[in-house]
């Protein structure tokens, strides 16, 4: 009951009803008693004279009723309305801290009404947007601390090409340790190697070698579009895999070393085991069985030669000997080899390299290509000559290369086929940089995948 009557309907009922009770005893008092009897007695009994009318019309007596009731009306009003004013000003007060990302901002909660139990949500409003602001705070701190101490080197860039954030590895790496904020990334490219810029523009994840502090470095690139605030943005992330894959070959020889011991220990251990039958047959005088253990032992030899002639064509690659090489005849001779489709023009300068190298690399890759699932006519070769370069770029439209198995394509050895023979894509990554080049793979945006030779195109 006493919470009721504390609400702000029980409130204005009971003022709604003392102005009308006022109105009325006004109006009777004007026209029944007091003022009619106050009035007669003052001009009987004392002479007084006020020239008022001893009984009051129905509008004079309404006249003087509103004439009463006017301020007592204004001061309920204000009465009533000064604490919801009040508030309302400082909800205003609230949503402009609000605004500017305050939420510290309270209200002092006296009233036991519902204007009073509406101050007590607003500060507990007020007290959970600030424990989510300072968990964000928290999060997006560690979050920026991850990723500024993150090997990767990270760009963001807008949709006109524009840092809008970067990393600590970023930074070091395009502009000496400077910001890059608010930079054009393309204008920050321009001092980088030509395949980084190439790798870039093509808006694709790719694998490259470039020559970067006197040395080389392999990145690994991946690019990512999507929207942030409603604005496109892109996301570029750069991953040194030099340490990577020096760590992976030196484990890949170590594999190999133990293949090839486990594989020469099955073959020498028959081969020694029949060589000393074929000694005791013979010391014996049994030669009707010595064929049958020669032939034998020429076949363990002959398993293993053959296992190691693969692996040790990877280690014999003669060096390249580059002459020059007219385009339209050698491209003619490959096509006696593999099938593919010729993209663009055949450039009026010949090319620079060992034919025999270069056209075993592209049978392999055109092979590879077909392979990978592509139809026929998805399978192509362009040629262009971009500065002291010429780029051979094979193509297909397979389903492409995993990240994983993108950055793991040019070890040596490395192979996804059952039946491959695990040398995979590091020959031909060999002979490119025997001749002074570099060799690079991305995906294709619409299905497939890309791998780039660039061979120089004269003597350095």
């Amino acid at each position: 009951m006493l919470r009721g009557l504390r609400s702000l309907e029980s409130r204005m009922v009971l003022l709604l009803g003392f102005a009308g009770l006022s109105g009325v005893l006004v109006f009777a008092g004007v026209t029944q008693w007091p003022l009619p009897q106050l009035l007669v007695w003052l001009k009987h009994d004392l002479g007084i004279n006020l020239g008022a009318p001893a009984h009051f019309g129905f509008y004079s007596a309404l006249a003087i009723s509103v004439a009463f009731l006017l301020p007592l009306s204004l001061w309920l009003g204000h009465y009533v309305m000064a604490p919801i004013t009040k508030l309302l000003r400082a909800l205003e007060g609230a949503v402009a801290s609000y605004r500017d990302g305050d939420f510290s901002f309270s209200i002092a909660a006296t009233r036991r009404d519902e204007l009073g139990e509406l101050i007590r949500m607003h500060n507990a409003l007020g007290q959970t947007l600030r424990e989510q602001r300072q968990n964000l705070a928290q999060r997006e701190l560690l979050l920026d601390t991850v990723v500024q101490n993150t090997p990767v080197a990270l760009v963001l860039t807008d949709a006109s090409g524009r840092v809008t954030y970067a990393n600590i590895a970023a930074r070091h790496l395009f502009n000496e340790g400077r910001t890059l904020h608010g930079l054009s990334f393309i204008e920050l490219l321009s001092d980088s190697p030509e395949a980084l810029r190439r790798a870039v523009e093509g808006g694709e994840d790719a694998l490259l070698t470039v020559e970067m502090d006197g040395g080389e470095e392999t990145f690994h690139l991946s690019q990512r579009s999507f929207r942030l605030q409603g604005r496109p943005h892109r996301l570029q992330l750069f991953r040194r895999m030099t340490r990577e894959l020096s760590r992976q070959e030196v484990a890949t020889w170590k594999r190999v070393i133990r293949v090839i011991s486990h594989e020469l220990n099955n073959s020498l251990a028959p081969i020694s085991s029949l060589a000393h039958s074929g000694a005791e047959l013979a010391r014996r005088g049994d030669t009707a069985r010595l064929p049958g253990v020669f032939a034998t032992i020429g076949e363990r030899a002959r398993h293993l030669h053959g296992f190691i002639a693969g692996y040790a064509s990877f280690a014999k690659l003669p060096a390249p000997q580059p002459v020059s090489i007219a385009w339209r005849p050698f491209l003619d001779g490959l096509s006696l080899h593999c099938k593919f489709q010729l993209r663009g023009s055949i450039p009026e300068q010949p090319g620079w390299f060992d034919a025999a190298q270069i056209e075993q690399v592209l049978i392999n890759l055109i092979k590879n290509a077909h392979e990978s699932g592509s139809a026929e006519d998805g399978v192509s070769l362009s040629l262009a000559a971009i500065g002291r370069d010429m780029r051979i770029e094979v193509a297909d439209r397979g389903p492409g290369m995993s990240e994983t198995v993108l950055a793991q394509a040019l070890l040596p050895f490395y192979s996804t086929k059952r039946s491959g023979t695990g040398l995979g894509l590091a020959l031909a990554r060999e002979i490119v940089e025997a001749h002074g080049g570099r060799i690079a793979l991305a995906n294709r945006e619409e299905g497939g995948l890309r791998v780039s030779l660039m061979l120089p195109l004269g003597p350095r």
